[in-house]
């Protein structure tokens, strides 16, 4: 079945996360994706494992970020190799490349150069710190711009030290920015017929992600705390133990923290005026908080969820990875995809078109395996 970026060409110059998630994106929406890889191991990711897939080598994390690909091994340092990729782009729509800072300007294959051979080519670069500034040629990881970017200094208790977000959220949101950046410019290219450069990074990425933050400390000149499973602006919105297992409670606005207040027995705090609205709970936080905390350590979890969800406040289990993939939920959205050929299990794309999904016509391809397909083409 052909997805809704059938016919759309993209090269992926690309390794480790946040190049290649752009590219899947692209890939599982139909584009054809075609992945150039260093002739010495390829893609790092490759190896980040374990778990590993069916051949003992190649990492699960390598799979579910390259699915739906063609591998093409170029040696870019070598001026024949370069000239192939160029012979690709006549063809390709779309250049997606997060190799270190500097490297595609040295081996001659940067913006400007390949835009002025390739004028109709949307080339899309991922950086570390962006492409201006002093940073622009320092590499990164996501861990090192969570913490750079203020994304560390906000995540926590405020007693316990910065910390570190489980997920590699700056290196997939950057992949989903790139992918929505060449799409727009994609669109351009209809009104104009010209490609043009689309840069992201994992830096304004991690700024994006404190942007409530940042906006506070430009117009307070104050530096935001660290409130835990909390939120700045809400109370009650964060984490709380109950008497076996713990709860998250969003009681977003007044009303619902009437009802809130009334299933914890004091319908009497909602014209409390140290709690009645909402900025006034924000401001006694330090009073409310320990209030609620105590009430809800006396009964048990499923107790407060159901009398919470009869009222419509909302509020969720705090699940582990095991639990989310038991739920029913997590079944009927049926996001769970078997690769063809290896049937390695992955989440497939979030998004569905018509009510179907799009699921991956083929696996992650071994190093190399269709560089004579691809590149006999052309020649």
């Amino acid at each position: 079945m052909s997805g809704p970026l059938d016919g759309l060409r993209v090269i992926e110059v690309g390794q480790a996360l946040a190049g290649p998630l752009a590219g899947v994106l692209l890939a599982d929406m139909g584009a054809e994706v075609i992945k150039i890889e260093k002739p010495d191991g390829g893609d790092d990711a490759r190896i980040w494992g374990p778990p590993f897939g069916p051949d003992g080598e190649t990492s699960l994390y390598f799979y579910s970020q390259n699915r739906n690909k063609r591998s093409v091994v170029l040696d870019l340092k070598k001026a024949e190799d370069v000239e192939a990729l160029h012979r690709l782009c006549e063809t390709a729509d779309v250049l997606i490349q997060n190799l270190r800072p500097g490297v595609v300007d040295e081996i001659g294959i940067g913006p400007e150069a390949m835009l002025e051979r390739h004028p109709r080519l949307v080339y899309c670069s991922i950086w570390a710190f962006g492409y201006q500034g002093p940073l622009r040629l320092k590499p990164g990881f996501d861990p090192l711009l969570q913490a750079y970017g203020g994304m560390m200094s906000m995540t926590g208790r405020p007693e316990d030290p910065p910390t570190f977000c489980g997920a590699s959220i700056n290196d997939k949101a950057t992949g989903l920015f790139c992918t929505i950046g060449a799409l727009a410019a994609l669109r351009q290219r209809d009104r104009t017929g010209r490609g043009c450069i689309v840069d992201t990074s994992l830096f304004e990425t991690a700024a994006f992600w404190v942007e409530g933050q940042i906006n506070q400390h430009l117009a307070t000149g104050e530096v935001p705390k660290r409130h835990g499973t909390g939120a700045a602006v809400i109370v009650p919105y964060q984490v709380f133990e109950t008497a076996d297992r713990p709860l998250c409670l969003a009681a977003g606005n007044d009303r619902l923290w009437a009802r809130c207040a009334a299933v914890l027995g004091h319908p009497e705090w909602a014209e409390d005026p140290r709690f009645g609205r909402s900025r006034e709970r924000v401001r006694n936080r330090a009073v409310l908080v320990p209030l609620i905390a105590e009430i809800l350590r006396t009964k048990s979890r499923a107790h407060w969820i159901a009398a919470l969800e009869a009222v419509g406040v909302p509020c969720a289990p705090v699940n582990d990875i095991g639990e989310v993939v038991a739920t029913e939920q997590f079944a009927a959205v049926e996001m769970v995809q078997s690769l063809p050929g290896s049937g390695v299990k992955v989440l497939g794309l979030p998004i569905s078109f018509d009510r179907k999904r799009p699921w991956s016509e083929r696996s992650a391809p071994t190093l190399g395996e269709h560089t004579a397909e691809v590149l006999g083409r052309k020649g």
